[in-house]
Parts: C-alpha cells; sequence; structure tokens
C-alpha cells in the first residue's frame, strides 16, 4: 500500500502507563513506523518522558478532570495545525477531541464496554460518550468479535457495517525467559511452584477469587506460592492494603515495569486472570502463553474466543472449582505440555505481522470511504 501520513492518538502509552491499551497503541506505531508510513502518536505524560521521536507527549495538569479539559484542549490545537491521511483514536475518551477538532473522518479502537458492565461510577457519562463517539466515527475497530456483537446490546441501532474485528497483537518481547525466571525466583526467595496474576487489580478482575482459591490448594500443597503484580484502582486502594496485611504469604509486588513482565511471566507454573465480566480481549493470557507458561481464565465469552481450547475454563466467583482446576494443573505435566505445546503455533494469529496487515487493510478501505 502508499506510505501514509498517520495520527494515533491514545490517552496512555507504553512504558509511561503499563495498562492494555497503552502496551497496543505502542506496538501499533511501531509496527507502522517499521512499514515506512509517516506516524505520529498524540498522547498525555504521566510518569516518565519517554523521549521517542514522533510521540507527542503532552504535559498536564495532573489533576482530577483538570487534566481531562487540558489534554482534550492541546490535541484539538494540535490536529487543527496539521494534516493526516488517518487519524486514529485509541479510545472513545481520546476520540472526543477529534470530533471537537472538526475532522470529518477518523477511525476509533473500542476495545469494550467496561462502564455498561460495571459499576466503576454512578455518573453515565462514560456510556453517552462511548455511543456518541460510535455514532460519530467514520470506522470502528473491535478487539473481539464478542466486543463487536456487543454493539448489538448497548448501540444497537449503529450502522453494522463499520464495525471490524481486528485482534490485538503480542509483542516479539513475549517469549521464555528460563534463566530472567530463576533469577527472580532467587531474588524473592521463592521455593516451589508459582501462581501469577499480572494485571490492574479493580473489583470485576476477581483477585480476591484468586486469593482465595490459592489458599484452598496451599492447604494441601504448602510449598505453593502466589504472586500477584499490578496496582489497585482508587476503589480498591483499601481492601488491597487489607489483603498486604491480612495475606503475608502472598508476594504483593505493586507496579511491575513494562520491560520486567516477560520475566514473571516465564516464572510463573500458572497464570490465572479471572475477570467475572468486561473484558474486550485478555492480552496478558496470550502473553503468557507465549512464555511458555499455562493458562487458567474464566469462562467468559471473549476469553472462549479468544484462547479457543489453549487454556483451562473456570466459571467467574467460584474458588472451590477454580483451586480444582490450579491443583488438576499442578499435578498434570502432560496437561501443562499440552496447553502450552498446542498454543505456539495457534498464537502465530496474533503476531504484529498478522495484525498489523489486518489494519493496513482497514486503512485502505477507510481511504475511500
Amino acid at each position: 500500500m502508499k506510505k501514509l501520513k498517520i495520527c494515533l492518538i491514545s490517552l496512555t502509552v507504553s512504558p509511561d502507563s503499563v495498562d492494555g491499551e497503552a502496551k497496543v497503541i505502542r506496538a501499533l506505531f511501531e509496527y507502522l513506523k517499521k512499514q515506512g508510513h509517516s506516524v505520529k502518536l498524540v498522547t498525555g505524560k504521566w510518569n516518565k518522558d519517554l523521549d521517542t521521536p514522533d510521540i507527542i507527549q503532552f504535559d498536564l495538569i495532573k489533576k482530577r478532570f483538570l487534566w481531562v479539559l487540558h489534554f482534550y484542549f492541546k490535541v484539538i490545537r494540535y490536529l487543527r495545525r496539521n494534516r493526516f491521511d488517518i487519524v486514529h483514536a485509541n479510545s472513545a475518551k481520546a476520540a472526543l477531541p477529534v470530533i471537537l477538532s472538526r475532522q470529518k473522518k477518523f477511525i476509533c479502537t473500542i476495545h469494550d464496554f467496561t462502564p455498561f458492565e460495571t459499576q466503576l461510577t454512578k455518573i453515565p457519562l462514560e456510556k453517552l460518550l462511548i455511543k456518541f463517539v460510535s455514532r460519530r466515527a467514520s470506522s470502528i475497530v473491535t478487539v473481539s468479535n464478542f466486543v463487536k456483537q456487543e454493539f448489538q446490546h448497548f448501540i444497537p441501532n449503529i450502522d453494522k457495517n463499520k464495525i471490524q474485528t481486528i485482534y490485538n497483537g503480542i509483542d516479539e518481547k513475549y517469549k521464555p525467559y528460563p534463566n530472567e525466571a530463576q533469577k527472580l525466583k532467587e531474588k524473592l526467595s521463592i521455593h516451589g511452584p508459582v501462581l501469577l496474576y499480572v494485571g490492574r487489580i479493580t473489583q470485576y478482575k476477581g483477585v480476591k477469587s484468586i486469593i482465595e482459591a490459592y489458599r484452598i490448594v496451599k492447604s494441601e500443597n504448602p510449598n505453593l506460592n502466589l504472586v500477584i503484580g499490578g496496582k489497585p484502582d482508587f476503589l480498591m486502594e483499601k481492601e488491597y492494603n487489607n489483603w498486604v496485611a491480612d495475606y503475608e504469604d502472598v508476594r504483593f509486588l505493586g507496579f511491575i515495569p513494562e520491560t520486567e513482565i516477560p520475566f514473571y511471566f516465564s516464572m510463573g507454573d500458572i497464570f490465572i486472570t479471572y475477570s467475572s465480566s468486561s473484558e474486550g480481549f485478555g492480552l496478558t493470557s496470550l502473553e503468557a502463553i507465549s512464555c511458555g507458561t499455562p493458562v487458567i481464565c474464566s469462562a467468559i465469552s471473549v476469553y472462549k474466543e479468544i484462547l479457543e481450547d489453549h487454556a483451562l475454563f473456570v466459571p467467574p466467583k467460584n474458588p472451590g472449582k477454580l483451586a480444582a482446576k490450579i491443583s488438576l494443573l499442578l499435578s498434570d505435566d502432560d496437561l501443562r505440555n499440552q496447553l502450552v505445546n498446542g498454543a505456539r503455533q495457534y498464537i502465530q494469529k496474533y503476531s504484529w505481522n498478522a495484525v498489523g496487515k489486518r489494519l493496513e487493510n482497514e486503512y485502505e478501505k477507510f481511504l475511500i470511504l
């Protein structure tokens, strides 16, 4: 395809932030650059200066709500001063300043419908924003067929023809690191098998159920370890601090730098992701498998779509059944090897080479709208 002038807009980008959307947009930026496109990635600066050519980080007023206005003002001004073939927003929040800058056409990625499925806030602004942006976007990219189908429930009158599913990709750095994994075990003074969770700690992620299941299995397997990486959101801070005080045998690591996450995945004997709702994709489960670690996850539709038969599935909010699957997988080496070895070829469909080409095809279609 011809080389394009592309502007990606995202509230966060890796490694300044380590949420899934931040990782995906950074990987997309790198892929498009390698293909020879002229790419600018516009984002906010939250923790560190990335000092990367073509990533434009705006300094923001870091106070509740004020950062929104500050970010939007700077994005609007930037878009009005520059012209692009493609403007692609990484969320509904990132798309609003695109609309306000009077862009005639733009693409928006909708990663999930979390505001519709969880009670993180009683204020419906995010629901209204997703509906508004989805109707105004020229083209919508969803990260799974599950999310695409959810439009029929939450925004039934939208034009279905403008919605395309393009899966997220796995970065090449996610592969087994046995030496680094062993060093981590020594650093953390770990002896025995390791259950691992890495991700955001919020109510619907099911971390409390993971802890309860771990304690059930540990009563029969005293050498078992649980390692939890990630920071709680503001609604979970008090409960998280109580966990840290109450469960001294659980290693709560807090923030893990992006460069070290593959080493932690490689260290785990089982990776567990146990959301009860509101997942659009499930990137960490694929990253763990890429590092050679088998996965147990909740039996929600999107995980079954993304992982197919390459993981063990457990109904959400059921620590007893989760404990049973943990015990099974710890005791059955053949099953562990089957899950990991069977996934090696399967996960190639999530390589950025495959995913990026599908997105470039979508860009070509966008140009003739």
